[in-house]
């Protein structure tokens, strides 16, 4: 990274601190990033879907702005659920982890998550599992009892400062198995003697498989080192696992494991945290039967990663509605372009007194490679917009605002290029903003958030009908009389009349929306709609 092209500063949450601090990776120019990764015994729900979906954003961020990022993402390929599924299916444990294994990549392939730059397997890891347990036990972190292995929680003095809670306080709401050999109720397995049947390795301590938390622990140190940068996966792995990899990791080395922890919100069904033991829990495939996938990152997108999100069929409904409008924008500006190309529309010199944008070329190396742009005053500029968006990202990569300037974006472009094909001409300085604004609109949408990646124009023809769907409570109707351009054009009039306070006249659009079937929603990146149908 070149030192003249210094980015902003990125500030992220950190459990660990419950607070938000300014990222400083142990690298200057690389950072080294762990996320813990599926057990492979089922398809993925929306739950993974939503911590692979933020983390594939936040991977892709750091890279944007000019990181060489080493992530790791492992998989959990030998496990008490994985030996229970085998047993059922008369299958090994290898077979169905593969399965798995690969139905999740399918899944993530679905949904535009980039590969991490390795995915280790448990069972690839386990020598070092074996002398990293080996070690704990040589200095007295560990014991073995009957050829099992216990981690002695009361030997780490830090134990409890990422769920910040006191070890009392951890027994209350532990939900660890009782063994009553252990030492302590909170001794955690490193290592545990093969059963009859399963699936086992050789190690000091007779034939055996390793604990879950230990594999991460070893998996992040073969491939990352000793201390990385940034560890993450959803809140529910903060106690135990989260806690356990801190205290045997660090107890291991005698250094700091990780410098930033991220954690995802949980995603609810019906205000309860979805869970496979409530028979509440929705595969992503489930989802892509009804939905394109960009709609269900933009979903996510619309709430901050850290706060929990109730799931709804109609939230991603709204989402792709909003995703429609993103490609009609961009489909909108394609049009437009080629009416400028065959000259039915005149390019005129703008005579306003104001300076004109910077060439194409020297604004998209800031919008393109550090992203801070110039934090102008001008709505005019697009730089003004790049350093918001870029802004919003580097606080906690909050994709929610950032989404508020692209569309904020979106609706400036609209407005020239309507008014363009109104005029019959339009300036040279408000097409060279056009022609950024879609470049900068592409390579944050397609780049940073992984939507936006198809033909507009094919995908408006593919998925511009109204989904019918049911969610269990609400039937959505497909039947509407009116189309997305005329919603947008009375969209765009009651904003005007909104902004003129004649909220009585912009109220009457509202409601002939509705009876027409479509209900409006103003949030905080502009107004949405949805279909609900017409009784």
């Amino acid at each position: 990274m070149d030192k003249k092209n210094k980015k902003q500063d990125i500030y992220i949450f950190n459990t660990l601190s419950l607070s938000k601090e300014r990222f400083k990776p142990i690298n200057e120019d690389k950072v080294l990033m762990y996320v813990c990764g599926i057990t492979a015994y089922d398809l993925s729900h929306i739950g993974h879907a939503r911590a692979y979906i933020t983390f594939d954003i936040i991977y892709r961020f750091l890279k944007n702005v000019g990181y060489n990022v080493i992530y790791v993402r492992n998989f959990t390929d030998i496990d008490d659920k994985i030996i229970k599924k085998a047993n059922e299916e008369k299958k090994t444990t290898e077979a169905v982890s593969s399965k798995y294994i690969d139905e999740y990549h399918k899944d993530m392939d679905a949904l535009s998550v980039l590969s991490p730059s390795y995915e280790p397997k448990a069972t690839e890891t386990i020598p070092e599992m074996i002398e990293v347990a080996s070690k704990l036990i040589d200095k007295g972190n560990a014991y073995e009892i009957n050829g099992d292995v216990f981690f002695r929680v009361n030997s780490f003095k830090d134990y409890g400062k990422l769920s910040h809670k006191n070890i009392d306080e951890l027994i209350a709401g532990s939900r660890i198995p009782i063994n009553e050999e252990k030492e302590n109720f909170l001794d955690f397995a490193l290592w545990k003697k093969s059963k009859e049947g399963e699936p086992s390795w050789d190690s000091p301590w007779g034939k055996g498989r390793p604990g879950w938390h230990i594999e991460c622990s070893a998996m992040s140190m073969k491939f990352l080192g000793e201390s990385i940068d940034i560890h993450g996966g959803g809140s529910d792995l903060i106690f135990p696992h989260h806690e356990n990899e801190i205290a045997q990791s660090e107890s291991y080395t005698g250094k700091n494991f990780v410098n930033y922890w991220i954690h995802n919100g949980f995603v609810n069904i019906n205000s309860e945290k979805m869970s496979k033991s409530l028979k509440n829990f929705i595969t992503v495939r489930d989802v892509l039967e009804k939905f394109h996938p960009e709609s269900l990152r933009l979903f996510f997108m619309f709430t901050h990663y850290r706060s929990f999100i109730d799931f709804s069929y109609e939230g991603i409904e709204s989402a792709r509605q909003s995703l429609l409008r993103l490609y009609q924008s961009a489909n909108l500006y394609n049009e437009f372009k080629k009416l400028t190309d065959e000259k039915r529309i005149v390019i005129k010199d703008a005579k306003e007194k104001y300076t004109a944008l910077k060439t194409a070329n020297s604004a998209l190396t800031s919008v393109g490679n550090n992203g801070t742009g110039v934090k102008g005053k001008n709505p005019e500029n697009i730089e003004s917009y790049s350093a918001q968006f870029y802004d919003s990202m580097s606080d906690d990569f909050n994709t929610a605002k950032a989404l508020s300037v692209i569309f904020d974006l979106v609706r400036k472009t609209n407005k020239i290029i309507k008014d363009a094909m109104a005029q019959n001409f339009i300036e040279r300085q408000d097409l060279k903003f056009l022609d950024l604004a879609m470049i900068f609109m592409k390579r944050s949408l397609s780049d940073i958030f992984g939507i936006l990646n198809e033909d507009p124009k094919l995908f408006i023809e593919s998925n511009s009908a109204p989904i019918n769907y049911e969610d269990g409570k609400t039937k959505i109707s497909p039947a509407i009389a009116i189309s997305g351009e005329e919603i947008e054009k009375l969209i765009e009039r009651r904003n005007e009349l909104r902004n003129n306070k004649e909220y009585a006249s912009a109220d009457k659009i509202r409601k002939s929306l509705l009876e027409k079937g479509v209900a409006l929603e103003d949030t905080n990146f502009g107004t949405t709609y949805k279909i609900t149908g017409v009784n």
